[in-house]
């Protein structure tokens, strides 16, 4: 079970060591340092089946990650790569897929990180659509 933070916040349990700190808000969508300053903005699609009938309840979404911030004044301390060490941690835990938006996980973090391409979503796979969750 998560520890719970504040209203809308989860530590992610038993965290690896690198995204430790790290605070998953699902109630905002993201994934941030305490106090909110870096952060790793998401939004969760539902998985793609095909354009047919909706998923069944327990079918993975997946998590579009938007977009990753860290103010000028942080940057350079690697808040981004353990922002997105988190949210991948996050999204395999739960057997989701990524969609790599933000093109600092598309350009930076992946490439340094080719292990975790195995959990972006591919071209091939029938299309995700918005999700209200």
């Amino acid at each position: 079970m998560a520890k719970e933070g504040g209203a809308g916040e989860r530590r992610v349990e038993a965290p690896p060591p690198e995204t430790e700190g790290i605070v998953w808000r699902e109630d905002a969508g993201r994934f941030e340092t305490p106090g909110g300053e870096a952060y790793l903005q998401y939004r969760l699609l539902l998985g793609g089946n095909g354009g047919g009938a909706p998923p069944p309840p327990a079918a993975p979404a997946v998590m579009d990650m938007v977009h990753t911030y860290v103010p000028r004044s942080k940057r350079g301390q690697g808040l981004a790569a353990r922002l997105c060490d988190a949210a991948f941690a996050h999204a395999r835990g739960r057997g989701m897929r990524v969609v790599p938006t933000c093109s600092y996980i598309s350009d930076t973090y992946l490439p340094r990180n080719p292990a975790l391409k195995e959990l972006v979503y591919k071209d091939h796979d029938p299309h995700p659509k918005p999700s209200s969750m």
